[in-house]
């Protein structure tokens, strides 16, 4: 019984952290994909 419980507690703590971390990848996707769509706005100003 107790093994199971650890197995458990074990899966349920690395989905916690795969939940995190796709969480944070979100965030940071939709970050750049503002900013690019603001850039793709702008393209007129842009100079090299």
């Amino acid at each position: 019984m107790e093994r199971t419980y650890k197995t458990m507690t074990v899966a349920g703590a690395g989905n916690i952290a795969i939940g995190v971390v796709v969480l944070v990848c979100g965030i940071v996707c939709g970050i750049l994909t503002i900013s690019g769509a603001r850039m793709l706005k702008r393209k007129s100003d842009i100079i090299f």
